[in-house]
């Protein structure tokens, strides 16, 4: 696939202001200007954070009520049920809410609703139970900003509403007795990109402050808020950056027991922002995904180490499961694909009988990765397929689907992922409007872009760069990796791994000779010799193998050089 490579165009007096201001090397001063980060005291907070470079809490809207309400709740040791949901955002915002208000002696109760049976929010049967259980106050944590008519139902019910969420409000908000969202229309709060664990603990930051309890009341939590914000893909810069860098170091010495459980089972060496999203999220999400989600608050919550452990291996086990049936689906569709040539359309529409549609979601991301197209997939149940989609910068996913309305029983999410569900009848006539309005949005056309921090040769990979660069951890959404631009290096051995799948090198510039890795881009193999002259894109890495630690590069994209 055909790939665009950008260079920043770095502001080299601004990188030489916050270089000899903070005393760091060219290279990172550089990074960290291609990040966006403006002056030298947003690159103090950038590389070193402190507790005071949190944000008030009472700068959000509508917080003072909701902690005069809370603490009312408190002191009349109201029944109030907080009210989450089933991915790691939702399953850390619930825990941190939980314990901190046990610890000021109110026992809530927990609402988590079924990925598989109730879907995403709040619902008008779970509002039934939770009134006749007698709460009087429900909490929303990571949802609640859409939940209209089921708040407004619980008020007819006598139960009032406080939503903490962070996802985009509509025009209406919901009639609770406070709305916390950074995404009000109204907002007056500085940091719009909050994970919902993140409002949660700006909420327990507040309530501490009105109590006037010692901060490490509320920052104790940092360990699962960072697991939270990093899990749920926000940018991690800003105050998300606050968190995640000071919850980093929490969450190595977390006493959070079965969080620190889960850890000793995925077998990462180093507790980063890597072993987070990719050995603990897939396993907290995994219980969601397969209608296991009490196990995941059970994990956190338990004070049993028999309990946790137990929980911990049904965790890796549903994990197991899930990538099987991932692998199953993925399988499946892209015969499908190949099949009926969907991969010459403007975009992907493929459906399956009986597919799991909590693990759909992840195969369509894989799917839009391979052919660099908006995808959906769907799995058929009966008269009903319901599914999942993920698009690419520069197509608008929601909008699109809010063109096929009247093929659709039900749909929502945001421009790069969505859900849905429609008739099966409606399969066809949805495929072919989806796909006109891809083809006038000329999805052909929308390169996908490799943004380039800068080149530099072989000679420059040094242990003192790779030092440089672990000052910018956490890595994710709005600070990735940065990439390197290496020019006319010499092939001097290349072969395909993993049944063609991947491709393994090493290349030559003069006296210096670096091991290359590319996933998933084994077709090279085909194209390139021994001895030939190319340029890559990549990521410089440490490979730790048979004790040994040695730079090596992930490569992003090659080609010939001229």
């Amino acid at each position: 696939m055909t790939k665009k490579w950008k260079f920043y165009d770095i502001d080299q007096e601004k990188a030489n202001r916050i270089k000899n201001k903070l005393k760091i090397s060219e290279l990172l001063s550089e990074i960290l200007v291609n990040r966006n980060v403006k002056t030298e005291e947003e690159a103090r907070i950038f590389l070193n954070p402190t507790r005071n470079d949190f944000y008030d809490p009472f700068l959000f809207k509508d917080m003072d009520i909701a902690v005069d309400r809370i603490i009312k709740a408190i002191e009349e040791k109201e029944k109030v049920v907080i009210y989450g949901d089933y991915d790691v955002d939702g399953i850390t915002s619930t825990t941190v809410l939980k314990q901190f208000l046990e610890e000021r002696g109110l026992k809530a109760d927990t609402y988590i609703p079924n990925r598989l049976d109730e879907g995403y929010g709040l619902n008008k049967d779970a509002i039934d139970i939770i009134a006749n259980n007698k709460n009087t106050l429900i909490i929303t944590v990571d949802c609640g900003i859409s939940g209209i008519k089921e708040i407004e139902y619980a008020r007819t019910l006598g139960i009032e509403t406080i939503v903490t969420d962070h996802h985009e409000a509509g025009e209406v908000l919901p009639n609770a007795i406070a709305v916390i969202d950074a995404k009000r229309k109204d907002n007056t709060y500085p940091f719009r990109g909050l994970a919902g664990v993140g409002v949660v603990f700006k909420v327990i930051q507040a309530i501490s402050k009105k109590l006037e309890l010692e901060e490490k009341e509320y920052l104790k939590y940092l360990d699962l808020v960072c697991v939270g914000t990093i899990s749920d893909i926000v940018p991690l810069v800003g105050e998300n950056r606050v968190i995640a860098k000071l919850g980093l170091k929490l969450v190595q010495v977390t006493k959070n027991l079965g969080l620190k459980t889960l850890i000793q089972t995925i077998g990462y060496q180093k507790i980063d922002s890597n072993a987070v999203s990719f050995g603990i999220a897939p396993r907290i999400n995994a219980c969601g995904r397969m209608g296991h989600e009490e196990e995941a608050l059970k994990l956190f919550l338990s004070k049993d180490i028999e309990e946790v452990q137990k929980i911990a291996e049904k965790l890796n086990e549903y994990n197991r499961l899930r990538q099987e049936i991932e692998k199953k689906i993925y399988e499946e569709a892209i015969q499908k694909i190949q099949k009926e040539q969907m991969e010459k359309n403007s975009s992907i529409v493929v459906a399956g009988e009986n597919w799991h549609h909590g693990v759909i979601g992840i195969v369509s991301s894989k799917v839009t990765d391979l052919y660099f197209k908006p995808s959906i997939l769907l799995g058929i149940e009966g008269d009903i397929a319901k599914g999942s989609g993920r698009s690419i910068p520069g197509f608008d996913l929601h909008d699109a689907l809010c063109e096929c309305g009247e093929c659709l029983e039900k749909y929502g999410g945001h421009e790069m992922a969505v859900g849905l569900s429609l008739k099966k009848e409606n399969l066809i006539p949805f495929q072919q409007k989806f796909e006109a309005i891809a083809k006038q949005h000329k999805i052909e056309e929308i390169i996908p872009e490799l943004w380039i921090d800068k080149q530099i040769t072989l000679k420059d990979m040094t242990k003192e760069v790779m030092q440089d660069l672990e000052q910018l951890e956490p890595f994710g959404e709005g600070n990735k990796l940065p990439l390197f631009f290496y020019k006319n290096l010499k092939i001097d051995s290349i072969r395909a791994l993993s049944e063609g799948k991947h491709i393994k090198l090493t290349l030559k510039d003069t006296n210096y000779i670096i091991n290359v890795i590319g996933f998933n881009l084994g077709y090279l193999t085909n194209e390139y010799l021994i001895g030939d002259r190319v340029d890559i894109v990549g990521n410089l890495e440490i490979n730790h193998y048979n004790g040994t630690d040695t730079i090596q590069i992930n490569l992003k994209d090659m080609r010939k050089s001229y």
